[in-house]
């Protein structure tokens, strides 16, 4: 796509608001219990070498469906992760994601949550995700005008950094303040001029000034831990290596980005003195 209104196209009818109001609706639930949960996914996906897309339609599934609902007990709370996994999973690709789980939680609970949380999301299974969007806004700014738009044109290291900094950011409930579209563009701006992300992106500095700041900590965080190996996976070829979800030790990133956010690094003498 040669302009980005062609990807403005997609955002009304694919893109939807998330809110905080998450937690208002389940009041027995602390805030952790979320990250926690899709920590849990992300681990998973990597042992069932499941793509990235695949965790964060889960992620999609899961968010959509607690807004919808009403006083989920944290007893079930794996139990519905792990559904939004599998029903992502049979999505993206044609493996049976057989995981286990606590004993306790029997077959016939595992269907009747199945077709709980389809009948919550009426079926819309296929929405734009916040990867979806980063992998989009990627393509189009590294793109020369003869590239194929269909075929990856970006470096694979730099892919990982990126994910790595969504994936950290994506645990925090707060970034269901934000569009994913927004979330990714912000993601972007940390790793290529700002220019190349509104033009890709059709969104502004303005715009996205909100989700940088916010951001802040989780880049200062995810910059600490340094480059990242592109692991190897059995019976995965190397092109597509890097589309396959990887766990870090995101919980340990994410106090310490939270803690960095509440607590800034003060400046040096020579700034104090300015």
């Amino acid at each position: 796509w040669e302009a980005s209104d062609d990807v403005l196209m997609l955002v009304n009818k694919q893109d939807q608001r998330r809110s905080t109001a998450f937690l208002l609706k389940h009041p027995s639930l602390q805030i952790r219990m979320r990250s926690i949960l899709l920590d849990w996914l992300i681990e998973v996906s990597e042992a069932h070498t499941l793509h990235r897309q695949t965790f964060y339609l889960a992620q999609d599934y899961l968010d959509r469906f607690m807004l919808k609902q009403n006083n989920i007990e944290k007893g079930i709370l794996q139990l519905i992760g792990i559904t939004c996994l599998f029903i992502a999973s049979k999505m993206e690709t044609s493996k049976v994601l057989q995981v286990h789980i606590e004993p306790c939680i029997k077959k016939l609970d595992h269907l009747l949550s199945f077709l709980l949380v389809l009948q919550t999301l009426k079926w819309n299974l296929c929405p734009e995700t916040a990867l979806s969007w980063l992998n989009l806004y990627f393509q189009i700014a590294s793109m020369s005008p003869n590239s194929d738009l269909l075929e990856p044109q970006f470096p694979q290291d730099t892919y990982l950094l990126m994910t790595r900094l969504l994936d950290l950011c994506i645990l925090n409930i707060e970034a269901l303040d934000f569009e994913y579209r927004v979330l990714a563009a912000s993601v972007l701006c940390h790793f290529i001029p700002l220019e190349r992300v509104e033009k890709a992106s059709g969104l502004s500095k303005d715009v996205l000034q909100p989700c940088l700041n916010w951001m802040a900590p989780f880049v200062e965080t995810v910059g600490c831990t340094g480059s990242m190996v592109l692991k190897e996976f059995t019976n995965v070829k190397m092109e597509d290596r890097h589309n396959i979800q990887t766990h870090s030790d995101y919980m340990a990133m994410l106090v310490s980005a939270i803690l960095s956010g509440q607590f800034p690094t003060p400046p040096n003498s020579t700034e104090k003195n300015h």
